[in-house]
């Protein structure tokens, strides 16, 4: 199968970046300072992340459209507001995750961003129980460009003017060279940032003057060690089909009304959870001293019992030590509980702790 390329690959070039095939794409995971120097410049200053490998799926269609997406996540979208954004899932009816993804409500629909790997079986399934009653285009024509950290918010105001205004999970419609694009006040590092829907034409012009002003290109390598200290989740590692939201310790994803109804695809399933609890759960866990414990890493208890494993596990550059996160047994989950890290066929210790590692820094209201 032919690797596909984003609209910015030439760019990626141009700055000398090391290719990784992920999700069927040609992306950048690292430049020429390295993933520790780009993780840093993020939390300092700002990143432009490519994540036009995402899927950026719009649906538009009549009143019905709400309580027929009502049935299929568990959100309240009647009393989402227009242009505001909330994190989901798309759930089996064991809620098990298909995907994790984003929801905005836009003038006559929404729009939802789904994960790379996702994207083609997700518009499968929602076709499927949509019955195709409404206009549904998974925008190939359209790039996906973030713009992370604390100096992103004045980069981009001084090329797209009334960005500032917008707050945390909330978008609009601007203007850049006569064209419509859509910016959510988003992202997935921890940090205050912008993530831009583009036409495909006009991403690498924009890319290119926010490098001018400042801002840098920054891989995937270091995407994913900044969502990880920020305690977020990567599909296919900490979330999946054998996981549940409750199990996933997302519960606060999932609407209150719409638990009360039990009327979404997985509501049994989260309910009996929420109401008997988890045989396991996701936590934060901290490795003494710099051993780093990868995904797989096995993770036992005091008395040498398996209880769980690592799904994610890097070096964290601004904690300055190694972070992870997995799922262990429920009742190992309470914070400080001692627990060992099977790496390289010797236990280590850790201890479960709290997340994020990383405070974050979201701008909740508008500036």
């Amino acid at each position: 199968m032919e690797i596909k390329k984003t609209s910015l690959y030439q760019l990626h070039q141009d700055c000398n970046a090391k290719f990784v095939e992920f999700a069927g794409y040609q992306m950048p995971i690292q430049y020429k300072e390295g993933i520790i120097e780009e993780h840093k410049f993020t939390r300092n200053h700002s990143g432009i992340f490519d994540v036009s490998h995402m899927g950026q799926l719009f649906i538009y269609g009549s009143e019905d459209l709400i309580s027929d997406l009502e049935k299929i996540f568990p959100l309240d979208l009647k009393n989402l507001k227009l242009n505001h954004s909330k994190y989901s899932f798309l759930m089996d009816k064991d809620a098990g995750i298909y995907d994790d993804l984003i929801i905005t409500k836009i003038n006559q629909g929404f729009l939802i961003i789904l994960n790379a790997a996702c994207k083609d079986n997700d518009f499968k399934i929602l076709s499927k129980l949509l019955n195709e009653k409404y206009r549904m285009v998974l925008d190939e024509n359209r790039s996906l460009i973030a713009i992370q950290g604390p100096k992103s918010s004045q980069i981009l105001n001084d090329l797209i003017e009334g960005i500032e205004k917008l707050s945390f999970m909330s978008g609009n419609w601007f203007s850049f060279e006569h064209q419509k694009i859509y910016i959510t006040r988003s992202g997935y590092t921890g940090e205050d940032g912008f993530e831009i829907s583009i036409s495909n034409k006009f991403a690498d012009k924009l890319t290119r003057q926010l490098i001018d002003k400042g801002s840098k290109l920054i891989g995937l390598g270091a995407r994913d060690t900044l969502r990880l200290e920020a305690g977020l989740c990567l599909y296919g590692h900490d979330l999946d089909k054998d996981k549940t939201p409750v199990e996933a310790n997302l519960k606060w994803a999932i609407s209150k009304e719409r638990i009360s109804k039990g009327d979404f695809i997985g509501s049994d399933m989260i309910i009996k959870q929420l109401n008997n609890g988890v045989n396991k759960i996701r936590v934060g866990i901290k490795p003494e001293g710099r051993i780093i414990a990868r995904e797989k890493t096995k993770i036992f208890n005091q008395s040498d019992v398996l209880i769980g494993e690592i799904t994610s596990g890097t070096f964290g550059p601004s904690v300055n030590g190694p972070v992870a996160m997995g799922y262990v047994e429920n009742k190992f989950s309470k914070k400080n509980t001692k627990v060992f890290l099977e790496v390289r066929g010797k236990k280590h210790p850790a201890s479960i702790c709290s997340l994020p590692f990383y405070k974050k820094s979201y701008v909740k209201g508008v500036n």
